[in-house]
């Protein structure tokens, strides 16, 4: 009887054990020996370095600086593919355990398509190492398994749908941000754009005391009509930021059209003697073909531009974007 009463008391305590744990480990308080392999978050507060890294041999360090993220210790971080990828490395949580079935094309595919992550605290200790794989086949949940462990998992972001390997997967100039020109305008002291096809529409502007707007090349004729002091202030207002759609450095076709004349060349100076410049080139829509003769149009509707900067990187901007800068010399006067 007593025997019986031993055992009866020593399971309800095991029960109850047992039972403490797994709500622990569910509420995420506790990071027990059996749930330590499905932790995979770091909150983004402590974060101060990431690496990333493929079997294709891409490799992307971010790190944050005083002056912002930095990619690859040379270019500044695009701010919103920095922002989608702290938000997942913060917020990443297991979404299931995959079924016994499943777990060898996962470990295959983590093994050969995988990302690896490292982060990084603020004194250069890593943190925390896992890789991302793809995507299940709803795309609801991302594979994921810690550097070290046996079992891998279906990841998530709460609240969120979506495959989680798009906000680490990026490439090289992807990362980088795309901004032209974030300018204070108080610290511009002069702009020049210069339209070599259209030269009467070529102009100067010197901020420095009194702004003062005159024509790009000296046989232009000379408005004689009143400056509109805020056309000029609000042209200036414009450099705040100019941010291209995309980086385009690997255009095959980059040096042919680098060669041509620019339909615009902008140029800015700053108070700290910094020059900033831009040469455009037009875009065209594609060649259209008249099925009945055969004869091929050429579009002359501009559908955005080639940028070169003085960074030497070969862009594409919209023309919204471009809108905002492409001014004439006549239109500052009344």
């Amino acid at each position: 009887m007593n025997r019986t009463l031993i055992l009866l008391v020593a399971v309800v305590i095991l029960g109850a054990g047992a039972y403490f744990l797994m709500s622990e480990e569910k509420q995420g308080t506790v990071s027990s020996v059996v749930g330590a392999d499905r932790e995979f978050s770091v909150p983004r507060e402590d974060v101060y370095k990431v690496f990333l890294g493929d079997r294709n041999g891409n490799r992307t360090t971010l790190t944050r600086t005083s002056s912002g993220w930095v990619y690859n210790d040379e270019y500044p971080a695009r701010p919103d593919a920095v922002e989608n990828l702290l938000t997942a490395v913060d917020k990443i949580r297991m979404r299931f355990k995959p079924a016994d079935a499943a777990i060898p094309n996962m470990i295959d595919g983590l093994a050969t398509q995988g990302i690896k992550v490292e982060i990084y605290g603020k004194d250069n200790e890593l943190l925390k190492t896992y890789y991302i794989g793809g995507a299940t086949n709803d795309e609801r949940g991302t594979h994921i398994i810690l550097d070290g462990a046996e079992q891998p998992y279906v990841a998530e972001i709460p609240g969120w749908e979506g495959n989680l390997r798009f906000r680490y997967n990026l490439i090289g100039d992807d990362w980088r941000d795309r901004t032209i020109f974030r300018l204070n305008p108080e610290n511009i002291t002069s702009v020049s754009v210069e339209y070599p096809k259209q030269q009467n529409k070529s102009f100067r502007i010197d901020y420095n005391e009194a702004p003062k707007v005159e024509p790009f090349y000296p046989l232009t004729p000379r408005i004689q009509k009143p400056l509109q002091p805020s056309r000029v202030q609000a042209y200036r207002n414009n450099f705040e930021k100019i941010i291209a759609s995309g980086f385009n450095n690997l255009n095959r076709e980059r040096d042919e059209i680098t060669q041509q004349i620019p339909f615009a060349i902008i140029t800015v100076d700053t108070k700290n003697e910094d020059t900033q410049s831009l040469q455009l080139f037009p875009i065209f829509g594609k060649p259209f073909v008249d099925p009945k003769t055969g004869t091929t149009t050429q579009p002359t509707e501009v559908t955005g531009y080639y940028g070169l900067t003085h960074a030497n990187d070969f862009m594409i901007l919209q023309n919204p974007m471009v809108s905002k800068i492409l001014w004439a010399y006549d239109f500052f006067y009344e």
